[in-house]
């Protein structure tokens, strides 16, 4: 990467996630989120205590639109690209990963099948047949964490239906992001996940430490109803993601630790860093938990039942 290229165009140097950044800002502009978000969390506990019964019982298949908005050419990526980053999520969280081999002994009996598909969409929202792509040129250099990249007025695409697409947004993000999602429960108009172009898929732009396409992986767990896996409570011991089979650990783990990596006392096993909601480089995490695709399952039942378990993609 030449030297004197602008700094808004370098790929991050370590992952950075602005959800929980959108989270709080909706919790404190809309009530109805609030509300919303009360709810979700209530099944979610339900389902993880064992009195609520997941119904969700086959694959669901989530039919995928993404919005390329571009400012430059090579913003604007390639099908190849997309197709890449659709493989990996569907690998990822069906567990057919092959660096799922690197789980630690401890925690392979926890690595879970999310039963989650993804599938470019075939049909848009007037019913007319679609490559599930929609390309965008705009006059807006870089998007930050607020967004407007997902409204035309402001230079980027409107969402489709989000009870019947997930969007997902790819764009040049400031600020050092690597992506961000909307958790279930908020504005329809603002669902999905929004991810840098040189962070989705294995090719094209997708450059290292984060060409695998765990960005996406990543983002879609918080549209799903995952936190990160330290409980965002900065670098204390006092946070929580809510599930019970990952570690408590100290704040984020960034790069490619060395197993144990201990922290809030929780040797001799240490972080489960290579967990796809910690903030490691792409090559270092490979995982979801059982107890992580419980909230799943709570999800899939609850806010965002309007996909259906209807077998695979």
């Amino acid at each position: 990467m030449p030297e004197n290229q602008p700094p808004a165009s370098r790929p991050p140097g370590r992952r950075l996630c602005a959800t929980m950044a959108v989270h709080r800002r909706l919790l404190s502009e809309n009530p109805a989120y609030a509300a919303a978000r009360a709810a979700v969390e209530n099944r979610a506990f339900a389902y993880e205590r064992g009195m609520e019964r997941p119904a969700r019982t086959g694959i669901t298949c989530l039919p995928v639109v993404v919005h390329v908005v571009f400012h430059t050419d090579e913003q604007n990526i390639d099908d190849t690209q997309i197709a890449s980053q659709i493989s990996v999520l569907n690998a990822d969280f069906r567990k057919r990963n092959a660096d799922v081999a690197q789980v630690p002994a401890v925690w392979r009996p926890l690595a879970a099948d999310a039963r989650v598909e993804f599938r470019l969409a075939t049909v848009d929202p007037a019913g007319r047949p679609t490559t599930g792509i929609t390309r965008t040129r705009t006059d807006v250099a870089e998007f930050p964490a607020d967004d407007s990249v997902k409204s035309t007025a402001q230079g980027g695409h409107g969402a489709w239906p989000a009870d019947r697409y997930l969007n997902v947004w790819v764009c040049l993000l400031g600020e050092s992001l690597l992506g961000y999602a909307q958790f279930p429960g908020g504005p329809a108009a603002t669902d999905g996940v929004v991810i840098l172009h040189s962070a989705f898929g294995t090719s094209g732009t997708a450059t290292a430490p984060f060409d695998l396409g765990r960005t996406a992986t990543h983002e879609v767990g918080h549209w799903l109803n995952l936190f990160h896996i330290w409980g965002d409570d900065g670098t204390g011991c006092s946070g929580s993601d809510f599930v019970a089979d990952t570690p408590n650990q100290g704040g984020p783990n960034f790069g490619s630790p060395d197993f144990p990596h201990v922290s809030c006392g929780n040797a001799p096993n240490g972080d489960m860093f290579m967990n796809y909601m910690d903030y490691v480089d792409d090559a270092a995490m490979f995982m979801f938990t059982q107890g992580q695709v419980t909230r799943v399952d709570a999800t899939l039942d609850g806010p965002r039942s309007s996909f259906p378990a209807a077998g695979p993609c």
